[in-house]
């Protein structure tokens, strides 16, 4: 099992071939660790880590680098956290016992209902909160490492549960959220960043997309709990001995502790990850940038099997991009937006936003939509269940896709079909008020729901995990999940306003809005979007520095010995 591109020959003229062990040549280390080397001293040992990383094959990365797709699987599953705070609170609020306790009475629908405001407050919250969070997450993680930057997030998350728990009005909740997603923007600037650095070059997609299996996983988690908690909730969930001066007379009163139970859940979480963390190596690409290079060898043995690979080797290849990419500054978030690199921001920027903008919303409401579409409460959280584990399936299926075919074509052509499902949607809503035309709204808004996980959603980590350059990489990961929350924010009002009943009540129409922006966004990718598969990190920032045309990257040459 190999890529196409494993039939060119990366060095295979060499005379250091090793035997049968692990297909890695040795060069002389001492240059490679020593910190006041040239450039010239530890070339040659960085040109044989990086032609061996070409040779290999997705499986056999996966042989020499064991312990690297572990500790990526850990910090993947911090979004976890994060998936399932933003669906729980979705399901909340599609819960007719959370709208008996907090909402007010709608007499078109004979419904206790959250009123529009207070259902986009609540969405937004943790998003507002993570919007801040991604911004102290690139100079906290530049300066101290994804290691203590992501255990100092989980320590702050756990405290921060404990107002989500005990909080009785939406204000309360609403700050437990707000609080809580500034540990979230950590996770999610932190994650893609380093699984994209501890792996070699034929792992980067699979581990990356790992993000987008556990967003499903969390989901899954959220939907499982809701739905049997549902009968339970609507029974005695939000009911207070205090009487609710909006409820019905008919509606019982008393003081279960039973809803809190799906936020109790998060707490599972935050410690034994932490522990995990604690244990975790330091990404080596972090440690080559702050001249560590000792402690990068080790952590490189680490992650690998000793006997596959050559530390110090993998290091020298680590010091030439970082010795291309060197600068007499610090990282600071201006550097983002200046020369070339303002082209890499605004592609790790766009793809973040973008996911707002293609029907993503109707994924994070699905059982808000189904309802809203004629579905029982039921049944729609059922559904909300079954698209989650759909999802998951398909984020493993696009391992396979992204991998062989490539970052962009994957996400181009997912974007289309999206497109044209999103109308299709729109198509269904506009049709009259059926029991047929619900079914067709609830199907094509899990089609739609799931087939993101397939394309767009998966290769998005992918670009987000290789396209920054390596000494700006906490920072453009972090600005790049911040321009998601900035789109993400008005987008759950304008989503929220479509589907209410108090609001456009447009139901499935709505597909027609995200179509057209998801028209913008793939034309726009199109032709800004190049395709980096199979590329290294030096061959990425040699094509990026010559303003190679995104259209034109699988044709160009980068030379194993060039450096600019």
């Amino acid at each position: 099992m190999s890529d196409s591109d494993n039939s060119k020959d990366y060095g295979g003229s060499r005379e250091k071939e090793v035997e049968a062990g692990g297909g890695f040549s040795h060069v002389e280390a001492a240059p490679n660790l020593d910190e006041k080397a040239y450039v010239a001293d530890y070339k040659a040992g960085a040109v044989e880590a990086e032609n061996a990383e070409h040779r290999m094959g997705v499986l056999e990365a996966v042989r020499a680098y064991p312990m690297a797709s572990f500790w990526a699987f850990v910090m993947s599953f911090t979004i976890i956290m994060e998936s399932y705070d933003v669906f729980l609170i979705n399901n909340f609020i599609g819960l007719p016992s959370f709208a008996n306790r907090y909402g007010i009475y709608d007499a078109r629908t004979d419904k206790y209902i959250i009123v529009t405001k207070w259902q986009s407050a609540l969405q937004m919250a943790g998003q507002l909160g993570a919007l801040i969070g991604v911004f102290l997450a690139g100079p906290l993680t530049s300066r101290i490492g994804y290691r203590w930057a992501t255990m100092t997030g989980l320590m702050f998350l756990n405290a921060f549960i404990f107002i989500f728990y005990f909080g009785d009005s939406l204000p309360v909740i609403f700050v437990a959220q707000l609080l809580e997603g500034l540990p979230w923007g950590i996770f999610i600037a932190n994650a893609p960043a380093y699984c994209s650095e501890i792996v070699p070059l034929r792992l980067r997609a699979p581990v990356t997309q790992m993000l987008q299996m556990f967003w499903a996983i969390g989901s899954i988690i959220v939907g499982a709990v809701t739905y049997v908690y549902n009968p339970r909730l609507d029974q005695a969930a939000f009911r207070y001995v205090v009487s609710h001066p909006q409820l019905k007379p008919d509606i019982p009163i008393d003081h279960p502790k039973k809803h809190r139970i799906p936020i109790a859940i998060q707490w599972m979480f935050p410690t034994p990850l932490a522990i995990l963390i604690f244990c975790a190596p330091e990404s080596p690409w972090w440690l080559a940038r702050k001249g560590r290079l000792e402690e990068a060898a080790h952590s490189i043995e680490r992650l690998g099997r000793k006997s596959r690979l050559n530390a110090s080797e993998t290091v020298a290849m680590m010091r030439r991009v970082v010795d291309l990419e060197k600068s007499t500054k610090e990282p600071n978030l201006l550097e983002l937006f200046t020369g070339v690199d303002l082209y890499r921001t605004l592609i790790v920027c766009g793809v973040y936003a973008a996911q707002n903008l293609t029907g993503n919303l109707i994924a994070n409401q699905a059982v808000y939509f189904f309802e809203q579409a004629g579905i029982s409460t039921d049944t729609a959280f059922a559904l909300g269940l079954i698209t989650s584990a759909l999802q998951m399936i398909f984020v493993m299926l696009s391992w396979i896709l992204t991998t062989y075919f490539g970052r962009r074509s994957i996400y181009l052509w997912g974007s289309l079909g999206n497109t044209i499902l999103l109308v299709a949607l729109g198509v269904a809503g506009s049709v009259g008020i059926s029991h047929s035309a619900s079914l067709a709204q609830a199907s094509l808004g899990l089609i739609i729901s799931v087939l993101f996980t397939l394309g767009p959603a998966p290769a998005s980590w992918v670009i987000i995990g290789e396209t920054s350059a390596i000494r700006l990489r906490p920072l453009t990961t972090g600005v790049g999940r911040a321009a998601y929350y900035i789109v993400e924010i008005p987008c759950i009002f304008l989503a929220s306003w479509m589907l209410n009943s108090g609001g456009a009540n447009l139901q499935g129409r709505c597909g027609y809005v995200w179509a057209a922006t998801g028209l913008v966004c793939l034309v726009t990718a199109y032709f800004f979007l190049p395709e980096m598969k199979g590329r290294s990190y030096r061959e990425i920032d040699i094509l990026f520095k010559r303003k190679v045309p995104a259209r034109k990257w699988k044709q160009a040459d980068v030379d194993v010995e060039d450096d600019e």
